[in-house]
């Protein structure tokens, strides 16, 4: 089983602290309806200090603010460094975010990278580096738009087990290391997929700036344009020491999320 009560009562929390933070979903202590099935977590979250009362309403503490924050870096490198091995043609030895710069619209992109000939090899990335393939699934199912809460009945499905046996399947039925043909084939895999993520943010970062220097010509950042930021995720930098050994795995992923 890679969905236990630990970490599905950890991505649980994490949508709640999500839609708290970054949501508009104010979540009453003298709940009815479909939030009150939610006063169980509650309570524990804020036995926890993840959570306080403000007024009449559940808030996210400073403890559970911060959690949040650390989740979201995870989620950003997961976009980064982990979705790059999304589709990979293992016949060719090909990665569709190889040619991810080449498509004009998002549908085109989307067309490509759904050819069956690519497969997925997060899991297989995620166990070797000794993550939780589990939050890679979640992840990626946050990334599709999979929990959506402006659906009516979203406590229920977030508090079944429905979306958690999912998580639990794909876990189980993904292609793992030995099926690739061992430790040897993995690292070079991961060799191959960081050098390209490197490349893409390179490629990205250029496009940035690029972006940015022809808006300054045009006048934009001259008293109230916008400035384009790039986020320590976002630079080389931050990746290089993933770059320079497939084993590595930054400290953020090396903490609980929640102690429960």
């Amino acid at each position: 089983m890679y969905i236990n009560a630990t970490n599905k009562k950890t991505f649980q929390a994490i949508l709640l602290l999500d839609e708290m933070i970054a949501g508009n979903h104010t979540f009453s202590t003298l709940a009815d309806g479909d939030d009150k099935m939610l006063e169980p977590l509650f309570i524990e979250l804020m036995a926890k200090g993840y959570v306080e009362v403000k007024g009449r309403n559940y808030a996210p503490s400073a403890k559970g603010t911060e959690t949040y924050n650390v989740f979201n870096k995870r989620f950003q490198e997961y976009l980064r460094l982990y979705d790059v091995f999304s589709f990979v043609d293992l016949t060719k030895g090909e990665f569709a975010f190889a040619k991810f710069f080449d498509f004009n619209t998002d549908d085109e992109w989307d067309d490509y990278k759904v050819d069956p000939r690519f497969e997925d090899l997060r899991i297989a990335v995620a166990l070797y580096k000794k993550l939780d393939p589990a939050e890679i699934v979640f992840m990626s199912f946050i990334n599709e738009g999979r929990f959506d809460t402006t659906v009516n009945g979203w406590q229920m499905d977030m508090l079944s087990d429905a979306a958690w046996n999912e998580v639990d399947e794909i876990c189980k039925s993904a292609l793992k290391a030995e099926q690739l043909g061992g430790v040897d084939v993995i690292e070079d895999i991961i060799a191959q997929g960081t050098e390209l993520m490197m490349g893409l943010l390179e490629e990205e970062n250029k496009r940035k700036r690029e972006d940015e220097e022809n808006g300054r010509a045009n006048g934009a950042g001259m008293g109230g344009g916008e400035e384009t930021v790039i986020e320590e995720y976002e630079t080389v930098e931050y990746y290089e020491p993933y770059y320079s050994s497939p084993f590595y795995v930054s400290p953020i992923w090396l903490v609980p999320l929640f102690l429960w």
